[in-house]
């Protein structure tokens, strides 16, 4: 929200209290309490009518420092809050009597926040001896408009050349910097400046983030109200928010997922594709069969089957009732799936429309949102007489639970909670919530729900959702998808941003639907979705009113279909990785180019393209005619996917050296994949499935490794296989690699240079000065 009419002038009607300069810096333990007038203060006098801001500084976890500015503070506070980890960070508070300096200090490993308590308002932030961002004589207001509503905002410095990213789930502009956004869950698609996942947090390229705490509407003006300031507001009379430390964008992310919650681990069968019934498409169990079956006959890994909102019978959305005119007998056909060898995804949403039985027994227990009159909210958007479930309700959040456990038994793997975002604020919660801070935050109370319910039934590591919704904190919960999106490669794009901006705001996981959700893709939009649906974290084929399956588009749909899913497959020691290094750290799978490469000017602000880990760079090709744009970084980059023999790519060079921007044409069966130098990249023995012993069979492949090279590989053990770790050293022109626990056979492979040992033990290979090729 903006308060000024230019620089200098306030908007009409409205009226701002600033700190002035600081009258008292308190120690207080582990806390800084700076009080802090809004007016000079000369004499006794000046004290009287004068207003008063408080600040206070904490530290909750190591290297990040809270900020609480708060003008009344006897307001009522009804939550519900974010939850933020307090680890017991060794924090060092000094004030000016003890330090004799003009400023008071807190400090959090190496974070300090110095305030000035000589002259105007001003605080610091400070990291290895340089100022990350600061607060100054105008950042810090209280505002009140015309109509007698305050509002709290802070400003925070934007130096020369910063570029700030995240918020959620943001489909347009990457950079964030110079717009304003309102963190408030919407269902809007992909092609708007709504979001289903809004995320107060923005990460700074400079080596800092921001995480507003706030649940309700977080106003934010970066670069908008003052180019030179990161400006964020709140109604009421605080607001909340934490300075973490980077330096670089990585440490920003661990940190902050340490102060609101990592990704948990998700099962490996999810790695695998994951076909759809789509949405609104006719289907049976004969359906069903006919797509598994035709998977299956083209050779075409499949590890996932979806059931779209009508396994359910129309207007009772959502009771979790088969409808039996369509599936008569689903244990039976859940029993013939998983006979298959496959996992059964099913479609729900925390509405519940009135022809439901569940209706009934909500209405009648006091499960549904009432209004403040005390009748049940409802309208008949999305599903006739639909009414809320209060997840505030501890009976109500069981009662919803035990519908769910009754699938689970049934046969059902994992849920897609769908929606989440059409919350109103219009109503009274059963705990007393404030109603404006519960709209963004009823997806994690929805979300966390139906995550438990499978983490109970199905144990840890095998819990897995497909949500839609989240806000600060829902990362803790995966997998996310990006929504409705149209079909057409300018969507594609729009879906990637999405999910960069995503994986900036802390989500481990992230996903599409693979070819578009509205309208039906032509074949060319389809097969260059696969391949980067195929090299994405999570991969799904889902439409609204067209199947999905490859063979409805054309025989080369097939053909690429089954090459990335396989490719997909055979990375799994890799991806595996990846995932233990999100749930452990709190990395996404799918990293923008700023995360591995924030000194690269340029790669930091590349959105067309991304790091799958920290070691394959993947550029998506957005165009029919196979031309794609993208910038590779430093070194020599070796290619991992290589088009046909008669293809437009079959005469490309095996490598490519940046940093520099490179123009190619792919055909169908390719795209840019390209190996990070000073890699070993384990590759699998089995493109079939995800879920199998990764270790056994593996083949680590050597990339541009120089002379001195000192690496541990490891290959994460699936439940049920050990795992194993391997040590690769160059030195001169010999690689050597060790492991003391490989399971079975593994092989090293550098170049044409290839070499099997079958259980622990070591293997020598002589590797000949590299060569390099250049990229035309």
């Amino acid at each position: 929200m903006k308060f000024t009419d230019g620089y200098w002038q306030l908007k009409p009607g409205v009226t701002v209290l600033r700190p002035r300069a600081v009258d008292e810096a308190v120690d207080a333990g582990e806390r800084l309490v700076v009080h802090a007038p809004t007016a000079p203060i000369r004499t006794r006098g000046d004290t009287l009518n004068q207003p008063l801001v408080t600040v206070t500084f904490d530290a909750p976890v190591e290297g990040v420092v809270g900020v609480r500015i708060e003008h009344h503070r006897g307001r009522r506070d009804p939550g519900p809050h974010f939850e933020v980890a307090r680890t017991g960070a060794d924090v060092k508070v000094a004030v000016p009597t003890t330090t004799g300096a003009p400023e008071a200090t807190i400090s959090s490993g190496g974070l300090t926040a110095r305030v000035s308590t000589d002259g105007p308002w001003r605080v610091d932030f400070v990291a290895d001896g340089q100022v990350l961002t600061s607060s100054t004589d105008r950042s810090v207001g209280v505002a009140t408009t015309g109509d007698g509503t305050t509002y709290v905002h802070e400003q925070l410095a934007i130096d020369v050349g910063e570029h700030l990213f995240g918020l959620g789930e943001r489909f347009g502009a990457f950079v964030k910097n110079g717009q304003s956004i309102d963190v408030w869950n919407e269902d809007g698609g992909t092609a708007s400046d709504l979001a289903y996942k809004n995320v107060p947090f923005y990460l700074s390229d400079k080596g800092y983030g921001v995480f507003v705490a706030h649940p309700e509407r977080v106003s934010f003006e970066l670069g908008t109200e003052v180019v030179s300031r990161a400006q964020f507001s709140v109604e009421g009379q605080s607001l909340q928010y934490y300075v973490i430390q980077g330096p670089t964008p990585r440490d920003v992310l661990r940190r902050y997922t340490a102060l609101t919650g990592r990704p948990a681990r998700v099962p490996a069968w999810s790695y695998g594709l994951w076909l759809s019934t789509s949405f609104t498409t006719d289907y049976d169990e004969a359906t069903v069969t006919r797509f598994v079956e035709g998977m299956a006959e083209r050779d075409i890994p499949l590890s996932v089957f979806h059931f779209d909102c009508f396994w359910m019978r129309r207007f009772h959305w959502c009771d979790f009732v088969w409808d039996p005119q369509t599936f008569p007998e689903p244990e039976a056909m859940l029993a013939r799936l998983h006979d298959r060898g496959l996992r059964v995804s099913a479609w729900i949403n925390p509405y519940i429309a009135q022809r439901s039985h569940l209706f009934d027994e909500g209405l009648e227990r006091g499960y549904l949102v009432r209004t403040a009159a005390g009748d049940v909210w409802q309208w008949d958007l999305w599903q006739a007489g639909m009414a809320l479930v209060d997840f505030t309700n501890p009976d109500a959040r069981a009662w919803y639970q035990d519908t769910l456990r009754g699938l689970l038994r049934q046969g059902v793997d994992c849920f897609k909670t769908d929606f989440g975002e059409r919350i109103p604020t219009d109503v009274v919660w059963h705990d007393g919530s404030d109603p404006q801070r519960m709209h963004n935050y009823y997806t994690h109370l929805y979300n966390e729900a139906v995550f438990e319910v499978l983490t109970e039934e199905r144990g840890s590591g095998e819990a897995v959702l497909f949500a839609r919704s989240a806000t600060a904190g829902g990362q803790q919960f995966p997998v996310h998808w990006g929504g409705d999106c149209e079909s057409t490669f300018v969507a594609m794009a729009e879906s990637l941003r999405g999910g960069l901006s995503l994986a900036l705001s802390g989500f481990g996981y992230w996903s599409h639907d693979i070819g578009g959700f509205e309208g039906t893709p032509d074949p060319a939009v389809f097969k260059r979705w696969v391949a980067f649906g195929m090299l994405s974290s999570h991969s799904r084929l889902h439409g609204s009113d067209s199947y999905r399956v490859p063979w409805a588009f054309d025989d080369e749909a097939v053909d690429v279909t089954r090459r990335f899913t396989r490719l997909k497959m055979s990375l799994m020691p890799y991806l595996a990785r990846l995932g233990e290094l999100a749930h452990t750290e709190g990395l996404p799978v799918m990293r923008p180019m700023v995360l591995e490469h924030p000194a690269d000017r340029t790669a930091a602000l590349v959105d067309t393209q991304y790091m799958l880990g920290d070691a394959l760079l993947v550029a998506p090709v957005f165009r029919a005619d196979g031309h794609v744009e993208y910038y590779v970084p430093a070194g020599t980059w070796t290619r991992l996917v290589d088009g046909a023999a008669d293809g437009p790519a079959a005469d490309l060079p095996s490598t490519v050296t940046g940093p520099r921007w490179v123009t190619e044409t792919h055909g169908f069966d390719s795209l840019p994949v390209l190996v990070r130098p000073g890699t070993v990249l384990p590759v699998g023995a089995r493109t079939d499935r995800p879920d199998h012993d990764w270790a056994d069979g593996v083949t680590l492949h050597a990339f541009e490794l120089p002379d001195g090279h000192d690496s541990v590989v490891t290959v994460p053990g699936h439940p049920g296989a050990a795992g194993a770790s391997f040590r690769v050293r160059r030195t001169g022109t010999v690689l050597t690699v060790v492991s003391d626990d490989a399971p079975a056979t593994w092989s090293v492979r550098y170049g044409d240079q290839v070499a099997t040992v079958s259980g622990p033990g070591s293997l020598r290979l002589e590797v000949s000065p590299d060569v390099t090729t250049e990229a035309r």
